[in-house]
């Protein structure tokens, strides 16, 4: 019986909704608690996959992604809706707001990669499919950060990166924007991005004990 990719995959996709959900939702709550409460009010602080999800980022990549095999699994969410006038402080809260989803990810990572090397000392053979789950949390988590620093508009390091430019650098920087999404595919096809994340991979995978 011929085995469906989609199914094989499902664990891995719930995994990597729940770490997009989680990076939406700090990012609501570092926002409401800089006193934005646009994203409270719509419903983004929580992990209920619904509010969050985008058809393109949540539903149709992953879906190609596994129908096509893909090593990996990435997505988004949709953006949560900022509004920086309600800042208390503009530069820093724009900051923490920015940092806070990516924090959130590699936050997941560690904690993960830490549990898989509990889990992997007790000597049950049922705790295969634990570590299976746990080292998916680890690796998608780090891709998520990762992807995220990247300092193109409109991920959030860019919004961190536009607070050290002088002003009319950062203005020609936002130009950038309409080419950011063919500026990913290169650096995804030259592997550039892969490389990106050699690093990080290697140091979770040694927290892991892996």
């Amino acid at each position: 019986m011929e085995s469906n990719p989609i199914l094989e995959y499902l664990p891995l996709y719930i995994v990597l909704v729940f770490s997009i959900c989680v990076h939406e939702t700090l990012h609501a709550y570092a926002a409401d608690r800089c006193g934005d409460p646009t994203a409270r009010f719509l419903g983004r602080i929580t992990l209920n996959p619904l509010p969050h999800i985008d058809p393109i980022g949540t539903v149709l990549l992953p879906l190609a992604a596994m129908v096509f095999g893909a090593p990996i699994l990435i997505g988004w969410a949709k953006p949560v809706p900022v509004n920086p006038r309600n800042f208390r402080n503009y530069r820093r809260d724009d900051i923490i707001v920015s940092l806070s989803g990516i924090a959130g990810n590699f936050s997941l990572a560690i904690a993960a990669a830490l549990l898989f090397r509990v889990v992997a000392l007790l000597p049950l053979s049922g705790v295969i499919p634990v570590l299976l789950i746990l080292r998916w949390l680890m690796r998608i988590n780090v891709v998520l950060g990762v992807f995220n620093l990247i300092p193109l508009p409109p991920l959030d390091g860019s919004h961190v990166l536009l607070h050290f430019l002088p002003l009319d650098l950062a203005a020609r920087y936002r130009r950038i924007a309409p080419f950011s999404f063919l500026i990913l595919l290169i650096l995804l096809g030259t592997g550039i991005l892969w490389a990106l994340l050699e690093i990080p991979m290697a140091i979770i995978d040694a927290l892991a004990g892996l």
